[in-house]
């Protein structure tokens, strides 16, 4: 008797135009597909796999745990576990006062922010509302609330179901801010004090950035001082800054938190997710600064929210410490020399083939290229090469705005040794070659 397959459009989820990738197993940087081939994962999955596949590190902290117990609300069993996570991440990314609020997702962890700012500035500021201001480049999660603040045009809710909601700035990167011909500077943090002046002060709590642009617009790069700027406007106006480091933290830019490339930036607060959980596990960290945690427990706060059934149980802490422990075993000078390596190479490409323009730091990168280009420089890439009978995976951006951009995510496992970063290098230059 013939064994029914379930049909793949059953699963309502994305989909690309593209094969599955059949694969059987992963190791490190490497899938390994059923027909005996290897990809490489240049994209560490959807940018989130940043200490490879198969950690014997985090898979020897879920089974000790696991071996004593799996589940305890941290309201009601003591969270050892959890408190370790939370002490060695705030030391990881250098606010080690910090308090941290974990919980299941990155989305999740945007909310969690959004609510802890606008408690916050109600305690502290007696604000009359708590708006949260974005730009048009931007993405901050999944749920309906987050896509409707967000500026990512391609997944954004029809207008009658956005809740009235939508960007307020536009993001400091030529494409979406028209400078008639100029380039973006620290002055276009302007845009950010103009945006809060009309709503006015008392009505907004936060503004919400991503420090260096995720996969919207793949990887562009805010100009020298603008972060700066933007924090110095918010300050002058008792408006928070939150930094959303979902995609950007715990060195996948080639520091502990994207901010760190530029002085006068620390935010208020700061959401981790995707480096922490590293693909083992869905969590996520909102970090907030020591001078205002003690407001979430005034008398006039509202009640902390209630993180979830499944935030912070102790095999997520587990797998997390797990990840702390890879990251902490970096050879951060092998580890930053490999990026700028990888960055340089990448730089080479623009004008070649279907590459328009290459932009980024560390181990992420974006690839635009020119209209219509993308998915045949994906599927070249996953094909055998004339040195080699691997391939690569990428993760795409499709942009958003106008003019619309389209590329890959480049962004390989910060684990990845010398010879992955040259093996990625000659994938992608044999694809792009393929493709002239």
């Amino acid at each position: 008797m013939d064994v029914d397959v379930p049909r793949r459009e059953r699963l309502l989820t994305s989909s690309r135009p593209m094969s599955d990738l059949d694969v059987v197993s992963a190791s490190g940087p490497w899938l390994y597909l059923a027909d005996g081939r290897r990809i490489f994962d240049g994209s560490s999955g959807l940018v989130c796999v940043n200490v490879g596949h198969g950690s014997a590190k985090v898979r020897n902290r879920v089974k000790a745990q696991s071996a004593r117990f799996s589940f305890g609300g941290p309201a009601v069993v003591r969270p050892r576990a959890q408190l370790e996570v939370a002490e060695r991440l705030c030391r990881a990314v250098r606010r080690p006062q910090d308090s941290v609020a974990l919980v299941t997702c990155g989305t999740l962890g945007v909310e969690v922010a959004i609510g802890l700012a606008r408690n916050i500035t109600r305690v502290r500021d007696r604000k009359r509302r708590g708006d949260i201001l974005t730009s048009t480049l931007s993405y901050h999660g999944n749920s309906a609330l987050t896509l409707a603040l967000a500026g990512n045009h391609a997944r954004r809710p029809r207008e009658a179901d956005a809740f009235g909601l939508g960007p307020a700035f536009p993001a400091p990167y030529t494409p979406t801010h028209d400078h008639s011909g100029g380039t973006c500077d620290a002055s276009c943090a302007a845009e950010v004090a103009k945006a809060i002046d009309a709503r006015g002060t008392e009505n907004v709590a936060a503004v919400l950035i991503e420090p260096v642009n995720g996969t919207t617009g793949g990887a562009y790069v805010p100009p020298p001082g603008y972060l700066k700027r933007v924090s110095e406007i918010c300050r002058e106006r008792d408006v928070l800054v939150i930094h959303d480091e979902v995609l950007t933290g715990l060195w996948r830019t080639g520091t502990p938190l994207a901010s760190h490339h530029w002085e006068g930036t620390e935010p208020d607060l700061v959401i981790l997710s995707k480096g922490l959980g590293a693909g083992y596990t869905s969590v996520a960290a909102v970090l907030v600064a020591p001078e205002l945690a003690p407001l979430l427990r005034h008398a006039d706060a509202d009640p902390l929210p209630a993180m979830g059934t499944m935030a912070a149980n102790p095999l997520q802490a587990a797998a997390c410490l797990g990840v702390l422990d890879e990251l902490e075993s970096l050879d951060l000078k092998a580890f930053t020399a490999r990026g700028e390596r990888l960055g340089a190479a990448l730089r080479e490409l623009p004008g070649a083939g279907p590459v328009k323009e290459v932009r980024g730091l560390g181990h992420l990168y974006g690839v635009e290229v020119h209209p219509g280009r993308l998915w045949p420089l994906m599927k070249q890439a996953q094909m055998p090469g004339p040195h080699n009978r691997d391939g690569a995976f990428f993760y795409p951006f499709t942009g958003t705005g106008h003019p619309r951009s389209e590329g890959l995510v480049v962004a390989p496992p910060l684990t990845s040794t010398d010879d992955d970063i040259d093996f990625l290098i000659a994938a992608l230059r044999d694809a792009v070659t393929a493709l002239s």
